[in-house]
């Protein structure tokens, strides 16, 4: 079976897109296993991660996301910026859409456009749980992250010490996505260790929404509900309303979707 795919990257986050409206992915037995297989960079296209783009009763499109090891994943905020620009491509939707994700509808806009690079900007859930202690925050913003405040980020063996905690007894059991950060010069940087992938990222948008609230909780970012986040892979921004120490809403993503190329695939 031929299949056709998109190659993506949000601010180096990279994903293959499938157009899976006529659900024929969903009959193989073995999609875990064709998922790890394709996303794996050695032997197959070389991805964070696949997105399935399925059909919705209740939305424009449904985003399926599976991380690079196969499994079914949790909300991906780049790979949500990067299914809205997948499906502008396709004709799918115009410059404003509502699609479903594995947690609930989201709303998106596309800001710009410019040859294969599409500025979107991604509406979030409301998040109004955050566990702050002396060394870092827990808070779920689609997927759970794990944040720390840290110095000298550029020095940080990001896969080492994210996976000591990943792993640690505390959050074994279903993992947790884990995030450094450091401000300067009223800018939040930020390396990421994901679940799912095992290995550092170029950069994560539910890790990016996280670093900011919690930047925003320590009154390390001093913008107006906004903060500027330097990830390895590019730029992103966050912007929010406060409602409380630890709760906000009207939280959206923004950020670079780009097509990198695209193929096709013998299965």
């Amino acid at each position: 079976m031929i299949i056709r795919f998109s190659k993506y990257h949000g601010a180096g986050n990279d994903f293959i897109m499938i157009d899976n409206r006529s659900s024929v992915l969903r009959n193989l037995e073995n999609l875990s296993g064709l998922i790890s297989r394709l996303c794996h960079r050695k032997f197959g296209v070389g991805a964070d991660g696949l997105i399935l783009l399925d059909t919705s009763h209740t939305s424009d499109f449904e985003m399926s996301f599976f991380n690079s090891d196969g499994k079914k994943g949790s909300m991906c905020g780049n790979g949500g910026r990067c299914s809205v620009a997948f499906a502008h491509s396709l004709g799918l939707i115009k410059d404003k859409t509502i699609f479903t994700a594995i947690d609930g509808s989201h709303e998106a806009v596309i800001l710009s456009k410019d040859k294969d690079c599409t500025q979107v900007s991604l509406k979030m859930q409301d998040v109004d749980n955050i566990k702050k202690t002396d060394n870092y925050f827990i808070l779920d913003t689609g997927s759970p992250h794990y944040v720390c405040f840290t110095k000298n980020i550029n020095d940080l063996n990001v896969f080492e010490e994210g996976r000591k905690i990943r792993y640690s007894k505390l959050f074994e059991k279903d993992g947790i996505n884990v995030n450094f950060a450091e401000v300067k010069n009223n800018r939040l940087f930020m390396r990421t260790y994901e679940r799912g992938v095992e290995d550092e990222t170029l950069s994560c948008g539910t890790g990016a929404t996280a670093t900011a609230l919690a930047a925003s909780v320590s009154k390390l970012c001093k913008g107006d509900g906004v903060c500027n986040i330097t990830a390895p892979g590019g730029e992103l921004t966050v912007r929010f309303t406060k409602i409380s120490e630890t709760s906000f809403t009207d939280i959206w993503l923004e950020g670079p979707a780009v097509c990198v190329f695209k193929g096709e695939i013998n299965i």
